[in-house]
């Protein structure tokens, strides 16, 4: 079956979604749609700048037999990238239309559809793999697990990747505190999963994004923070930066910088129910 056939693209998308489950506390509902809000729009951007993710991660995430695969709150595609090179059928879910609209240009033959992980418009039991980069923090993660269970197959992989500055390393810490990259995860971190799930892991992997001090002004415009402000805290931001690049690291317009990432996938599956007597 292909999902760029008729017949597969309906198959999977037939499901009614799930029951929106659990709410977790109303103002932190509330937070996380203020900040989601801030990437309706500017997918074009997006794509240019935000990095994408190791083949590593993939390869570890998904199982051998793995067939078919849901990508939500894709974006514009850069972890969907991973699973169609690796020849998996894959819807991609986002609530921004125009990140979908740069990801239907880069992947035309991935079903692309408007939802969120909470009620994705996809087929039961359609998926071997469901995979949320960069998003489950914008999440409410008790009712996304029910939904994505309802849509994994039985012992259905969910993975959960998050790229983060390497802030281990001094100079990316305070590069980071400048930029206000919020999603570096404090050691300890275990995402929020439901009771849905069991035996998750943890994985990671260690690499570097060529960039440019101009092309890292850029990634930082790119940030929910940045989107959110105003014109003068905008101004700061970037004045922080050029100081911070040019005056104290030293680097010259145009030179390339080895920026550190780490990429964290967790990986869980999907419980069983009780067996039938």
């Amino acid at each position: 079956m292909s999902m760029s056939s008729q017949g597969g693209a309906a198959n999977l998308a037939a499901g009614i979604p799930g029951p929106a489950g659990p709410r977790g506390p109303k103002l932190a509902a509330i937070r996380r749609l203020e900040l989601g809000q801030s990437f309706q729009d500017g997918g074009e951007h997006y794509e240019r700048v935000r990095p994408g993710y190791p083949g590593d991660s993939a390869d570890w995430l998904i199982p051998a037999r793995a067939q078919t695969a849901a990508d939500l709150g894709a974006g514009t595609g850069k972890f969907t990238a991973l699973l169609v090179e690796r020849g998996l059928e894959v819807a991609a879910v986002d609530p921004s239309a125009d990140m979908l609209k740069q990801l239907r240009r880069a992947y035309p033959h991935v079903m692309a559809l408007e939802g969120t992980a909470e009620a994705t418009g996809l087929a039961d039991s359609a998926f071997d793999v469901v995979s949320v980069a960069q998003a489950w923090h914008w999440c409410e993660p008790l009712a996304a697990s029910t939904e994505i269970a309802r849509i994994l197959r039985p012992h259905g992989v969910l993975g959960l990747i998050w790229n983060q500055l390497d802030t281990s390393l001094p100079w990316v810490h305070r590069l980071s505190r400048i930029m206000h990259a919020g999603d570096v995860h404090k050691p300890g971190f275990r995402p929020v999963i439901g009771p849905e799930f069991e035996g998750l892991e943890h994985h990671v992997t260690a690499w570097q994004d060529a960039l440019t001090p101009e092309d890292i002004m850029e990634l930082t415009k790119s940030r929910s923070y940045y989107l959110r402000a105003n014109d003068a805290t905008r101004e700061k931001v970037l004045g922080n930066l050029k100081w911070y690049l040019y005056d104290h690291l030293g680097h010259a317009p145009g030179e390339a910088i080895g920026l550190p990432y780490v990429t964290q996938t967790w990986q869980a599956f999907k419980i069983q129910g009780p067996t039938p007597l």
